[in-house]
């Protein structure tokens, strides 16, 4: 038994005696408890460090991590884990499909299980397969119950012995001593050794038991054993293998040109053996110690030897590899060594290639060949035997095609290509005549007259895509037609998306008229060829429209030539376009395109090529009436002239002229007054000119000659116009005159009867006036006349009245009826004029119908929302609400853009500002002289290319190199890294999704342990959080900014915004949880999340709510001249004297130097004290009334990340006070986020200052002294001590305090991110894109490098998908093959500032889920997509038929309408999708539902909602109302996602406004910088004067060695340095050198020398540098020495 360092006992245990136990004690004798307590602690060390041998031993043998010494026990338990160990050294008898449980997720979410038994009986199977002793055999029962674990433990120690033996496995190792564990470890260890009672197994004496259980002559085999041990002891090869030759030795495998490797091993294995024992005893060997301690044991032999063997076969397999002999590599497999199954002689070719791929696969990822393992030959071996056996049933289909196809029967042919063993692409049936014909031809065509597979998939898989082309134009489905037409199976060229439709009618077409001819199928010629004729019809149209924009351009440039040139353009086919008419043209078209843009109200409006022809044809018919007006003019003229007024009257009449108001009988009017006009015209000019300016109604102008009668629209040269010819305007004003005289003639003539009528009407006037007079006279009698009147109308009325009723009874039945009939028509009446009154105000009926529409869809949305189970009618009348609009398409790619923009300003910005630092160091530098005013001009004139060119191509990654080539291995890079860095921004790791999944769900709890990535919206980045947790402060900010900002977008959208919180709490949690002992290591730390939440949201989007929060405040101190705070009694005092001494002229009496006491006790500086509290006490009233009042504008993540704090405190703290829980959280957003704003404003944007101007010092202690308020007043920390004199404030303070209390509590009270930002787990589902980030290409590797530093801590549990997604990335790349750019000298000749301009390109990564489960068919168990899918086809069933109930609808048979209806809205959705861009194309397997019928999706519904309530998400005793309610719920989120779109719209627009008011300030910076640089070189250009060329200086090696400047060269000895000269030759541009070597007076080597490279290397510190690889430079002296020579300093 071992025992512990120190303390030596020895045991002797006999069955015949008692114990007897000797102890010896070093220093002082123990008691007897102690001693016991010494040797439970000694077992219990001993009893870790076998569980750490055989944990480390399972380890190497089933190749995964497993659980801690400490917890081993309890991971052996579910027999898992001894099971995979059957399956390792016994696979037949334990497949691994047997083991229950075998990834452990039933055994971590519900404990054991009665069939976790199954698994330890397996094991316990294999170890009786392979021959193990059953003594060693635990009982079930001791691993299900854990009654006796270290019986298991010493059974592993007995089969790794027995498998090693056998060269099964490799031997366990003995670390006692070796190993170190706690205090608490042991301790534990002991109280569960106590628990079992029970005395360590021996486990020293397993060799020895199963030798003994193996039934040997165990005299002669420990005697030949221990000859053995000698041997190797002895080191004589000979003499080892006599031994082992020694049959009593019992040794197998036996092989003599090992001899020597056999020593070396067994030696080797002797002496650890040997050491490992003097560990367990270091002083001496103790008494009863067994031998086998110390030397080999048989098993432990022949387990080396096998050990060798194996070796030695894997090398001769080896070298048969790299011979590349198959029959030799077929007998080095079938050495028995290797044990290897399945070989097979006639697969030695396939044995060969595949384990030559598998080596050269190794090598490839160890950097270095090595030699393949047993299993990875075994596993050669049986690709090898697939591979063979696949490629003889390949080739057996393959000869049976060729035979059908010569046989000529198309039936047969078509059967034996869709035999699935020639792995040949699918076959149709429908067209076995097409595949008969083409392979036919095909066959003949070969020399051999047979096809090869690869030939038959080639031209199988071209005629399966022709013969789908074939059957998409029959069904007329053009969807399927364009799928087929653009695979690459098909292989067409010149195909274009926007010509699809014309290529689906033309071969329409050309499938009709085959169909009369003999076949019956399109050929791929004639898909071909109807793709070439589309193309060339849709280039013609191209043509004509770019015609069409030439024209429209020469309209614009107002050229007549232009625009002729134009029109006559062959590509614009128009017709008639003459010469002469090309003014015309201009005019023409030009008037009409402005009244398209009136009529368009679009001021850019074109004219398209109808109106272009339309505009010609017009202009040409104005040519020609223009012509025959003219000549009608001129034939008016001349029968002027010849006086004959019946000639004249005719020609007037000419329609062609347009005369109007020409009357026959006034022809000699006309004549007489033309004559006339005629003859008195005599205006300027040439009588005889052969040319007429004829002005048109629209203001153009026509030429016309009288000598050739031709017109033109352009006036001739020379041009002089006749002057006695009349114009159509004069003509026509004369005919005018003469035709109204006659006219009013005509007149009075025809108008007697009216004169006639006025005269009676005069003559009726004065009766009349008679009658008045009469009418006067009788109005005087007016009261005798109406009583006589009434007495007569009375007796008249009561007369008829009494005839009248006695008419009325006589026909009573006539009455009624006619008051039936009145009643009717005033009834009809009424209605009409309700009728027409309704009409008459049509448009207010319609809003007031369309108020009660939207009263009634208000409330039936109010139900929709508020209702727990909205019935199906709501929910159909909103369906169409989740349909996408190409509003919907358009915001997104706004909302994606501007995303674009805002990160591209950000990382602009940060270059830019970057560069002014670099410039503000430069400009110290010159300052210093440390480097040349060159140098800084050269980085000033860098900085300003920079904002205006080259910032922009750092941007963009060369989509043709890089990560965006178009290659496999790089689409497989760049879609691993879109796999990563989405699994980084949104995903937990396994153990926390099931954690979280089964609180939510237990089907969710299944689903995180099969594929935890399929969470996507659980969304907790852990890895993030605990890989800053792991970096160093300085390297966790930079990671921040540089890495996790970008990763995240700046949170420029809610999705982003929301991750980016859930990243900072995580962080928050962790470091409060790992790093946080005290509540007040807040204060007195500087923890990272808090630090970088606060760096975060002051920076970026929380400058602008600082600048709305203290903004005013800050001015209206800044704007106060007067405002002076002191609150240093001394500082009032020295203050006070100057101000005495300035006014007196004499200095004061008082000390200048005094204590604050001394200073005091002065009344006046008590006064201006008194005065400058009162003052602070204001000022600080009005900033603190601005930060009560601005809880709703600090940014939502810092209140969050507080409220985080606050509650991460209480948890972690509960027994802390909460005063001090408030301190911190008003520590952080108070102190941490707002107090440097007021100390600092123009540090942080809040006031606008001019680049160059800083705060004057009187400013900026008034706002330290009110933030030093604030901040005392948040922390409830009173003045005392040093600054007792301000004490007057502390009841101030602590009313102050008071509201920072309720403003605390007011900002930790948020919603939850989740709320705030709408995300839920159907986020990512309504989403239309997919996220996108922009990273530069040096913070991807740099990330990628963190994640493989800290991998294990980041994702501990090895079946985190971040293991296999950094495994699909490989190893970490370089910055030239990510990029695509090979590594060349940078613009300066340095190589490094050419690799950081790499590092600065940037790449876009389309964030994709590997796991992502959304395209899985619909026979696939998952949940969600099979919920979606279900949800769409609902949403399209219920929108085209209706119905009270879903299973109504479900039940009843659609009609023939609303199938239309259907088929019409997939069309409308499908075009919708067709236009939009192909990111924001909906998913497929969606998209292909909308292909069903209704009937079709009606089956499926029922189908799938079947399945769901098999799962438990539905039920059908409610009718299915839990899917209605998540179609009510998609609803409701559709509208707000809108809504949170557009809000993120302006979000970004108001983003981009800040940075580019950012950028305007650092451009003013820029010029700033740039006048003072300008101002230097006007300086440096006043003093110096122009001097002549620099002459060469020539100095020996010797000289400069002895100057100190040149230190030594490589291999050239010191007495040679006289013989190399070095010559400095300056260069044309200032600060360069050349240094030229010369050897002997042989020109050697050029170097060139860059003075500021030298300034550079001394700023950096480096005293030596090298020269043409072989001189060491003195950096100083050389730099002292050019100073010297060529700069005169």
């Amino acid at each position: 038994m071992e025992t512990e360092p120190g303390c030596v006992f020895r045991v002797r245990l006999s069955s015949l005696s008692k114990q007897l136990v000797l102890f010896t004690f070093p220093d002082e004798r123990l008691t007897a408890d102690e001693m016991d307590e010494k040797r439970r602690q000694n077992e219990a060390y001993q009893y870790l460090c076998r569980l750490e041998e055989a944990k480390r031993w399972m380890e190497a043998c089933l190749k995964e991590d497993l659980a801690s010494p400490t917890e081993l026990e309890e991971s052996l338990r579910n027999g898992v884990i001894l099971a995979k160990l059957g399956h390792f050294f016994a696979p037949d008898v334990v497949p691994l499909k047997k083991i229950y449980d075998l990834g452990q997720a039933r055994f971590k979410a519900c404990g054991l299980h009665y069939r976790h038994t199954d698994n330890i009986n397996y094991w316990r199977d294999a170890m009786s397969h392979i021959g193990l002793p059953t003594i060693f055999h635990p009982e079930t029962t001791d691993i299900y119950d854990k009654k006796n674990m270290p019986r298991v433990v010493y059974c592993i120690h007995a089969l790794s012995l027995y498998l090693f033996k056998l060269g099964l496995a490799p031997q366990i190792q003995d670390l006692y001593g070796k190993v170190n564990f706690t205090d608490e470890e042991i301790n534990h260890m002991k109280c569960e050794l106590e628990k079992y009672g029970l005395q360590l197994p021996s486990f020293s004496k397993i060799g020895g038991i199963l030798a003994n259980e193996l039934s040997v002559d165990e005299a002669a085999v420990h005697a030949a054993v221990l000859a053995i041990n000698e041997a190797v002891e002895a080191g004589i090869v000979a003499q080892t293998m006599m031994a082992l030759h020694n049959p009593s030795a019992m040794l197998c495998n036996l092989r003599d040109n090992f001899a020597a490797v056999y020593q070396e091993v067994l030696y080797r294995a002797k002496v650890d053996k040997a050491s490992n024992a003097k560990n367990r005893n270091p002083k001496g060997i103790p008494e009863g110690e067994d031998i086998y301690d110390r030397c080999l044991t048989q098993a432990e032999i022949q387990g080396n030897i096998n050990k060798v063997n194996v070796k030695g076969a894997l090398e001769l397999v080896d070298d048969t590899l790299e011979g590349q002999d198959p029959q030799a590599l077929y007998c080095a497999l079938q050495d028995p060594t290797l044990a290897l199954r399945s070989l097979q002689r006639e697969n030695a070719d396939w044995y060969l290639d595949q384990l030559s791929a598998d080596r050269e696969q190794k090598a490839l990822e160890l950097g270095y060949i090595d030699l393949l393992e047993e299993e990875e030959i075994q596993a050669g071996v049986y690709a090898a035997n697939e591979r063979g056996d696949q490629e003889r049933v390949v080739a057996q289909a393959v000869r049976h095609i060729n035979h059908s196809i010569r046989r000529g029967v198309a039936e047969e042919t078509a059967r034996a290509l869709r035999n699935p063993e020639a792995q040949l692409p699918e076959v149709f049936p429908f067209a076995a005549h097409l595949y008969q014909q083409e392979l036919s031809v095909l066959q003949q065509q070969q020399p051999q007259g047979e096809l090869v597979q690869e030939e038959l998939f080639v031209a199988v898989e071209m005629l399966s895509a022709v013969a789908l082309v074939n059957q998409a134009l029959e069904h007329r489905d053009a969807g399927t037609f364009w799928k087929v037409l653009v695979s690459p199976s098909l292989g067409l060229s010149e195909v274009e998306d926007s010509n699809a439709q014309r290529y689906f009618d033309d071969l329409l077409k050309r499938k009709r008229r085959s169909r009369g001819g003999k076949n019956e199928f399109l050929r791929w010629n004639d898909i071909q060829a109807s793709v070439n004729d589309a193309n060339v019809l849709v280039q013609e149209e191209n043509n004509k429209v770019l015609a069409v924009r030439l024209i429209n351009e020469a309209l614009d440039q107002g050229s007549p030539e232009k625009t002729l040139t134009a029109l006559l353009l062959p590509s614009a086919g128009l017709c008639d376009v003459m010469l002469p008419n090309a003014r015309r043209y201009r005019d023409v078209l030009t008037r009409a395109r402005k009244q398209k843009a009136q009529a368009s109200g679009d001021a850019g409006a074109v004219l398209w090529w109808e109106e272009i022809q339309e505009g010609v044809s017009r202009a040409n018919q104005d040519s020609e009436a223009a012509k025959r007006m003219a000549l009608g003019i001129a034939a008016i003229n001349q029968a002027i002239k010849e006086g004959n007024a019946a000639q004249t009257v005719r020609v007037l009449r000419n329609p062609d002229v347009s005369l109007c108001g020409v009357v026959m009988e006034c022809a000699g009017a006309y004549q007489a007054q033309l004559g006339a006009l005629m003859a008195a015209r005599k205006p300027p000019g040439n009588a005889k000119a052969p040319w007429v300016q004829h002005r048109l109604k629209d203001g153009a102008e026509y030429y016309f000659s009288l000598q050739t009668f031709e017109g033109v629209w352009d006036q001739p040269r020379p041009c002089v116009l006749n002057t006695t010819h009349l114009s159509r305007e004069e003509i026509q004003l004369a005919i005018a005159r003469a035709t109204a005289a006659h006219d009013r003639e005509r007149l009075w003539k025809s108008n007697v009867r009216l004169v006639t009528q006025l005269q009676a009407r005069m003559r009726g006037f004065l009766v009349r006036q008679d009658f008045a007079t009469r009418w006067r006279l009788l109005s005087k009698q007016i009261p005798a006349a109406i009583k006589i009147q009434a007495c007569w109308r009375g007796y008249r009325q009561r007369r008829s009245y009494l005839e009248r009723l006695q008419y009325l009874r006589e026909n009573v039945n006539t009455i009624i009826k006619l008051q039936a009939w009145v009643r009717m028509w005033r009834l009809r009446k009424r209605y009409l004029e309700r009728l027409r009154y309704f009409r008459k105000n049509v448009k207010a009926i319609i809003k007031i119908q369309a108020f009660v529409r939207a009263n009634k869809a208000r409330g039936d949305y109010r139900m929709l929302v508020c209702s727990q189970d909205p019935p199906l009618s709501i929910v159909r009348r909103f369906a169409h609400l989740l349909e996408r609009s190409q509003r919907d398409y358009w915001e997104e790619m706004e909302l994606l853009d501007l995303q674009e923009s805002v990160v591209r300003g950000i990382r602009s910005n940060q270059q830019l500002e970057s560069d002014l630092n670099l410039m503000d160091i430069k400009i110290g530098l010159l300052v210093k002289n440390r480097i040349t005013l060159q140098e800084v001009v050269s980085h000033c004139k860098k900085l300003t290319r920079k904002n205006k060119e080259q910032l922009s191509d750092l941007m963009g990654l060369d989509k043709q190199k890089g990560l965006k080539a178009l290659s496999k291995e790089k689409r497989e890079t760049l879609e691993a890294y879109q796999h990563l860095f989405y699994q980084l921004q949104t995903q937990l790791s396994q153990q926390e999704a099931h954690s979280v999944c089964s609180a939510l769900h237990p089907l969710l709890a299944t689903e995180a342990e099969d594929s935890p990535g399929n969470l996507s919206y659980l969304t907790h980045p852990l890895y993030l959080a605990r890989l800053i947790m792991q970096m160093p402060q300085n390297k966790s900010t930079k990671f921040m900014e540089s890495v996790v900002f970008t990763l995240f977008n700046y949170a420029s959208n809610a999705r982003e915004a929301y991750l980016l919180l859930q990243l900072f709490r995580s962080a928050l949690q962790e470091e409060i949880k790992l790093k946080v002992d005290r509540v007040r290591d807040i204060l007195t730390g500087n923890p990272t999340v808090i630090r970088l939440v606060v760096s975060f949201y002051r920076n970026a989007r929380g400058q602008n709510a600082l600048r709305q929060i203290l903004g005013g405040p800050v001015q209206e101190v800044l704007q106060n001249k007067t405002l002076s705070i002191r609150t240093s009694p001394v500082e009032i005092y020295k203050g006070w004297i100057n101000q005495t001494e300035s006014q007196t002229g004499q200095k004061s009496s008082l000390p200048y130097d005094v204590s604050p006491e001394q200073a005091l006790s002065h009344p006046e500086v008590q006064r201006r004290l008194d005065i400058s509290v009162r003052n602070l006490l204001a000022v600080t009233d009005m900033f603190l009334s601005a930060i009560m009042t601005s809880v709703d504008k600090i940014p939502y993540g810092m209140r969050y990340i507080a409220k985080v704090l606050k509650v991460s405190l209480m948890e972690k703290f509960p027994d802390a006070p909460e005063e001090d829980i408030y301190k911190i959280v008003g520590n952080l957003l108070y102190y941490r986020f707002m107090n440097p704003a007021v100390v600092a404003p123009d540090g942080f944007d809040i006031v606008d200052i001019s680049a160059g101007v800083a705060l004057h010092p009187d400013h900026r202690r008034n706002l330290g002294s009110i933030a030093k308020i604030l901040q005392h007043a948040a922390a409830n920390q009173m003045f005392e001590g040093e600054n007792s004199h301000l004490r007057v404030v502390n009841q101030y303070m602590e009313e102050t305090h008071l509201k920072f209390r309720k403003f605390i509590t007011a900002a930790c009270t948020v919603p939850e991110p989740g709320d705030r930002f709408n995300v839920d787990k159907y986020s990512d589902m309504v989403m239309i894109t997919k996220p996108v980030v922009y990273i530069t290409a040096g913070e991807l590797i740099n990330t990628h490098k963190l994640l493989l530093e800290h991998q294990r801590f980041v994702a501990p549990d090895p079946r985190d998908p971040l293991h296999e997604l950094l495994e699909d990335l490989g190893e970490l790349p370089t910055i030239q093959s990510l990029i695509g750019e090979s590594m060349g000298n940078g613009a300066d000749g340095n190589s490094e500032h050419a690799l950081s301009q790499l590092a600065k390109t940037e790449v876009s990564l389309t964030l994709t889920n590997k796991f992502d489960g959304a395209e899985t068919d619909t026979e696939r168990k998952d949940t969600k997509s099979l919920l979606l899918s279900t949800k769409q086809m609902l949403v399209d069933v219920i929108q085209s038929q209706p119905g009270d109930s879903l299973m109504e609808i479900l039940q009843t048979k659609a009609s023939e309408d609303q199938e239309v209806l259907h088929h019409h809205l997939m069309k409308r959705r499908a075009l919708c999708d067709a236009q939009a861009p192909d990111k924001l194309r909906r998913n497929r397997s969606l998209a292909s539902n909308s292909l069903l019928s209704i009937e079709e999706k009606k089956r499926k519904v029922v189908k799938n909602l079947r399945r769901l309530e098999s799962l438990g998400v539905v039920d059908s005793a409610n009718q299915y109302q839990e899917i209605i309610n998540e179609m009510a719920k998609d609803i409701r989120n559709q509208r707000q996602y809108r809504q949170h779109r557009r809000a993120e719209l302006a979000k970004l627009q108001q983003t981009l406004h800040g940075l580019h008011s950012k950028r305007m300030f650092y451009e003013e910076q820029v010029d700033y910088y740039n006048q003072y640089i300008r101002t230097c070189l006007d300086n440096l250009a006043a003093r110096n004067k122009p001097s002549k060329k620099q002459a060469t200086l020539h100095y020996t090696a010797a000289r400069l060695f002895e100057k100190g400047v040149l230190l030594e060269i490589e291999d050239l000895p010191v007495s040679q340095l006289r013989n190399v000269i070095f010559d400095i030759v300056p260069c044309g541009e200032a600060g360069q050198f050349q240094v030229k070597a010369k050897f002997m007076g042989v020109d050697m080597e050029k170097f060139q020398l860059h003075y500021q490279d030298l300034l550079q290397l001394q700023y950096e510190g480096v005293a030596v540098m090298k020269m043409f690889d072989k001189a060491r430079i003195n950096v100083n002296l050389l730099i002292f020495l050019l100073n010297k020579k060529f700069f005169k300093k």
